[in-house]
């Protein structure tokens, strides 16, 4: 089962649906507006993937928040993504036992075609 997590309006996670939706394969949607994560989710991720790949960096979120000025641990850090999930870098896949960050389609091909 691949379960998607992130916003209908984000072009990454758009580009998730068409890859998804043009080559057959039936996901789930977790909107983050609708439906947020907590920490325990956001620990479970970075368990199998690297914080820094998780925390969107480059987001108006991340500005506006000044987060980069708060000089965070990684357990603020996760705090912080679990009170403001447009943290996290969208979208975020679990399918099987792996969480796949981003849109890369080259990656997708490899985990969801082969």
């Amino acid at each position: 089962m691949i379960t998607v997590y992130g916003i209908k309006s984000c072009g990454s996670v758009k580009k998730a649906f068409q890859f998804f939706n043009e080559n057959g394969l039936e996901f789930t949607f977790v909107d983050f507006k609708t439906t947020p994560v907590n920490s325990q989710k956001i620990t479970q991720w970075i368990e199998k993937n690297d914080l820094t790949l998780l925390l969107n960096t480059k987001g108006t979120t991340y500005r506006n928040l000044g987060i980069k000025s708060l000089d965070l641990d990684g357990a603020q850090k996760v705090q912080w993504m679990a009170k403001e999930n447009l943290l996290i870098k969208r979208p975020v896949i679990e399918y099987n036992s792996n969480v796949i960050v981003g849109f890369n389609l080259s990656q997708y091909e490899g985990i969801f075609l082969s």
